[in-house]
């Protein structure tokens, strides 16, 4: 049958309109799986994980991203099919995951708005450096049970025996008696009171020549050296302290959403 103008005109239009639709659907789809269309938001939403762990979303990633969610949509069709998605453990599963998600994103938000400002981590250097100012002392110790066991370790120290080995052999402190007593630089704070008195009373070289009495046992100490304590730059550590901040504020949040709550 011969078209007249009007009626080519008519099925242009159809066509191109036709055209147009379809075009419009695929542009807002990142594929069509069975006949159902994969929307493009599904690549974007894992596009913007990629971004928030730092990692860098290349050419090629954007093509594997696209391919893992056309996987995703033939398994979730086959696990349709087979009616996965009608059990009590998918139901459950899924309501978990809601919850995670829900989750992240309310803390997410939380941080978004409560940001650590530069004046409170700098406040919190300040506290750090005027804690740890001062002095620091280099010492090794011996810790033993009883008193007589300490008086014993004292003379064999004054008869030339070796700090380090008898150390190694006797002291019950887990931490430093494999390195020979060694307690590394810190500052007297970091030790209890009757400790730090009985250290930082001693010489270079030094050992107590009596036992001192603490919560842990008896102690025989020895002063190595001491030194201006070694305080980091600011930008050093700002990092750390930022995120240690963080999380302080995000403790106090989840505390008193926790506090505020009616559970019966």
């Amino acid at each position: 049958m011969k078209l007249n103008p009007l009626q080519k005109t008519l099925r242009s239009a159809i066509v191109l309109t036709a055209v147009s639709f379809s075009l419009g659907a695929f542009a807002q789809n990142i594929a069509i799986v069975n006949g159902k269309a994969v929307p493009k938001s599904r690549a974007e939403a894992l596009t913007q994980q990629l971004i928030r762990s730092g990692r860098p979303v290349t050419p090629e990633v954007e093509d594997q991203i696209k391919e893992e969610v056309i996987a995703r949509e033939i398994f979730m069709q086959e696990a349709q099919k087979v009616g996965l998605d009608g059990s009590s453990d998918f139901k459950d599963q899924m309501e978990l995951a809601r919850q995670t998600i829900m989750i992240r994103e309310l803390f997410m938000q939380f941080q978004k708005k409560n940001p650590v400002t530069d004046d409170e981590i700098k406040a919190e250097y300040d506290k750090f450096v005027a804690a740890n100012a001062g002095k620091e002392y280099h010492a090794r110790h011996i810790l033993v049970e009883k008193e007589d066991q300490a008086k014993a370790v004292i003379a064999s120290l004054k008869k030339g025996a070796k700090f380090e080995d008898i150390a190694k052999k006797q002291s019950k402190d887990p931490g430093s008696g494999s390195k020979g007593g060694d307690l590394d630089w810190a500052a007297p704070s970091n030790f209890v009171k009757e400790f730090s008195d009985a250290m930082v009373a001693l010489k270079k070289g030094q050992f107590t020549d009596q036992p001192v009495k603490t919560q842990f046992g008896y102690h025989i100490i020895r002063l190595d050296d001491v030194r201006e304590a070694q305080i980091p730059k600011f930008e050093e550590v700002k990092p750390q302290i930022a995120q240690q901040l963080q999380q302080l504020k995000m403790n106090n949040y989840q505390q008193d959403l926790r506090t505020k709550a009616k559970v019966e």
